[in-house]
């Protein structure tokens, strides 16, 4: 089983950028996006299940990071487990991509310079995650079925 070329510092710096994410949500959601108050004109299931798919996304940018910073050569191994993983993390980060500029430029953001600037950066994030978890992806998947 071949190592891939893909080098360790690309993944652990996007696994410290998942863990970035997981931080600086909630501030995204409460200063840029008052969030809550808006959550506060739901029913209150609804207000919860808004609120538990929050949490969710902020563990599975969490988790990501810290598998892809304590698991690296694992998520280059080329066995089966690193192709679900990785496929796993590529696809939702590409899926968190495409949602993105699919349906969020339709919503204003606060025009202050520093919320555009982050707009940007964070967007510059989620693509490098999608590229970096897709590139991973694909060398595990092309390397398991060549050896199996």
């Amino acid at each position: 089983m071949s190592k891939i070329i893909i080098p360790n510092w690309l993944i652990i710096l996007g696994a410290i950028g998942q863990i970035f994410t997981a931080i600086i949500y909630p501030y995204i959601r409460h200063v840029i996006f008052d969030w809550y108050n808006d959550i506060k004109k739901l029913k209150p299931l609804n207000q919860e299940i808004a609120k538990t798919y929050g949490h969710y996304i902020q563990g599975l940018n969490f988790s990501f990071g810290l598998i892809s910073i304590l698991f690296t050569d694992d998520l280059k191994s080329q066995t089966g487990l690193a192709v679900a993983i990785t496929g796993l993390i590529a696809a939702y980060w590409t899926g968190k991509v495409a949602t993105q500029f699919a349906y969020y430029p339709m919503y204003q953001i606060p025009k202050k310079v520093i919320f555009k600037i982050g707009e940007v950066l964070m967007n510059t994030l989620f693509i490098s995650f999608s590229l970096i978890f897709t590139w991973l992806f694909i060398t595990n998947i092309s390397g398991y079925l060549k050896n199996h």
